[in-house]
C-alpha cells in the first residue's frame, strides 16, 4: 500500500482511505504499508485496525526517530533505509495498491510496475484513482503507449479503479501476463 504521508487538500482522500482499510481488513486482507501515523497512511491503518485487519508497517530508522511510526500496528518493522522498507514491502505483499500521494509514492508504485513489467514478481500493481486523482497520469500513460515506449501488455498491467471495492475485485481477478524475465532480481 503506498499514500501520502499528507492527508491531501480534499477530506474525500481521508474517507476513502478509512474505506479501504475496512475494505482489506474484513476481506481479510493484511495491509503492509510504510508505518506511519500520520496522512493518509494513519488513516487507513487506523481504519484497518479498528474493522480488525492486520496491520504490518516497515519503517526507516530515520523516520522513526521522528516519532511518526505508529504505535498500534499488529507490526512495526524497523529497517535502515528507504530501500530496505521497499523491498520488505515488496517481500510481504500480495499485491500494490497506490492512492493519492506525493513523490515517494509516484515512485513506489513506478518501481513495483518496472519489476512486474521485468519478470521479477507477478503481482498486481494498481492506482485507487479517489476524485479523478490520477486522471492526467492516466492520460500521459496512455499517450506514452500510442508513443510506443510502453507497450499495451505492460500498461494493462496498471490496474486502475475509482472506489476500494472495485478495486479489491480487479485485484482478485488478476491474472499477470506471461513476460520475459529481462534479468535476475539480483542484477537490479
Amino acid at each position: 500500500m503506498f499514500c501520502g504521508s499528507s492527508r491531501g487538500s480534499d477530506p474525500l482522500y481521508a474517507e476513502t482511505a478509512r474505506a479501504l482499510g475496512q475494505v482489506l481488513a474484513e476481506a481479510g486482507i493484511a495491509v503492509v504499508y510504510g508505518g506511519s501515523s500520520v496522512g493518509l497512511m494513519g488513516e487507513l491503518a487506523d481504519a484497518a485496525l479498528a474493522a480488525g485487519g492486520k496491520v504490518i508497517g516497515v519503517l526507516p530508522q530515520a523516520l522513526a526517530h521522528r516519532e511518526i511510526g505508529h504505535a498500534g500496528l499488529t507490526e512495526l518493522r524497523i529497517v535502515q533505509s528507504m530501500h530496505e522498507r521497499k523491498a520488505l514491502m515488496a517481500e510481504l505483499a500480495d499485491g500494490f495498491i497506490a492512492m493519492p500521494g506525493g513523490i515517494g509514492t509516484f515512485e513506489e508504485i513506478f518501481e513495483v510496475w518496472t519489476w512486474a513489467q521485468l519478470g521479477h514478481h507477478a503481482k498486481p500493481c494498481s492506482l485507487l484513482n479517489v476524485d479523478g486523482f490520477y486522471d492526467g497520469l492516466i492520460s500521459f500513460l496512455d499517450s506514452v503507449v500510442d508513443r510506443q515506449f510502453i507497450k499495451p501488455v505492460n500498461r494493462d498491467m496498471l490496474l486502475i479503479a475509482r472506489d476500494p471495492a472495485t478495486l479489491l475485485a480487479k485485484l482478485r481477478a488478476y491474472e499477470a501476463p506471461q513476460v520475459t524475465q529481462w534479468i535476475q532480481s539480483d542484477q537490479s
